[in-house]
């Protein structure tokens, strides 16, 4: 009933209503792009008009992942309950079939949502290459439950990162680099294009060492942004098995699971192989100390970028600073355009390769 979610909100949880259908949103709120208060403001109303905007328009994938928390409808008779409420249907347990078809496991039946291709309660990196031509689309579609890869525990936990040991692992060696290549360029040995001509080779000094080292994360930023655009965001050929699991291994996952905390930053040991990679490609364009110092920024770019991306998703930064911007940017990335908005710690790259999200048309609310 309508008194039932007053004072279920007047405890603190948070139940919205559209069209008539109530949803639990109490552990969303804290996702939400929009800041968590935007939402506690909104409980115990009805947010059909605010899913078509203004300030924002909710994409068809927003009023899918609504549909994860549906709990039932509302008693009509009292004049506070939308108009197009329907009979009382009381809030069931996560996995039992709930009214209208919807089922709390992620599939959905008469809810207007399609049910899923898939077997939650088996791996998934085994299965997805087996969608074909239906993977682009089902991988887009969002969906907030936690995701098994493999068979093995040990290559399960393997798979899963915390956000910190990311921080903890590769922060001492950037500082270490950092201190190495310092020292190094202090030496005073260190001069560029020296393997060409040694009559108008140019030194570099250690005071350069901090432009160097941001040229590196400027560097780095223009990678993130190719290997999401370019490789992440490839589209594997519907035929090629292979392909498809290789994608979803790399990042599809993320795309079906944005709110996985365990899956949101690079697992430190292949990151390592990567991070190897571009070190032995920089040692062989550049001398050593001067490949080491471009490297180091670029790592620090790395450990910057994998920092962001976490908070991206589970932070909630003031609205109107920048990274206000960047995670309602960054949600809009996952739920509504994919193809486009593929900047993480900036939107710089966006505008020269011509990807950047569309503002909305309409004007924002007071």
């Amino acid at each position: 009933s309508a008194a039932e979610v007053r004072a279920r909100c007047a405890q603190g949880a948070c139940l919205v209503s559209c069209h008539g259908r109530l949803y639990d949103l109490s552990g969303f709120v804290r996702l939400h792009p929009g800041g968590e208060q935007l939402l506690r403001r909104r409980a115990g109303t009805d947010v059909s008009a605010a899913l078509d905007g203004p300030p924002h328009r909710h994409s068809a994938n927003a009023r899918r992942w609504l549909e994860q928390y549906y709990v039932g409808e509302i008693e009509p008779g009292d004049e506070q309950v939308p108009p197009a409420a329907r009979g009382l249907r009381a809030e069931q347990g996560p996995g039992r079939a709930r009214p209208g078809g919807c089922t709390g496991d992620g599939t959905y039946g008469l809810c207007g949502v399609p049910r899923d291709l898939v077997d939650w309660q088996k791996p998934l990196l085994w299965q997805v290459g087996y969608l074909g031509e239906k993977y682009d689309e089902w991988v887009h579609q969002p969906v907030d439950r936690p995701i098994r890869l493999f068979h093995s525990d040990v290559l399960e936990f393997l798979s899963k990162t915390a956000w910190y040991v990311v921080f903890m692992v590769w922060t001492p060696v950037v500082l270490y680099l950092s201190w190495v290549s310092y020292t190094s360029l202090a030496q005073g040995n260190t001069r560029l294009f020296s393997s060409f001509t040694t009559e108008y080779s140019i030194p570099v000094h250690k005071y350069y060492f901090p432009f160097i080292f941001l040229l590196g994360m400027i560097l780095w930023s223009l990678l993130e942004y190719l290997i999401h655009r370019f490789v992440f965001h490839m589209k594997p050929p519907a035929s090629n098995y292979y392909l498809i699991t290789l994608h979803f291994l790399l990042h599809g996952q993320h795309h079906k699971s944005p709110f996985d905390s365990s899956r949101l930053v690079f697992p430190p040991v292949p990151a390592s192989l990567v991070i190897g990679f571009f070190y032995g490609v920089l040692r062989l364009l550049l001398p050593e100390v001067l490949g080491l110092s471009v490297f180091v920024g670029g790592l620090c770019g790395y450990v910057i970028y994998d920092m962001m991306h976490y908070y991206l998703h589970y932070g909630s930064p003031k609205k109107g600073t920048y990274l206000y911007g960047l995670k309602a940017y960054h949600v809009k990335h996952h739920f509504e355009h994919q193809k486009s908005g593929f900047g993480i710690s900036t939107r710089f790259w966006d505008y020269p390769f011509r990807t950047l999200i569309p503002e909305e048309t309409f004007k924002k609310e007071d």
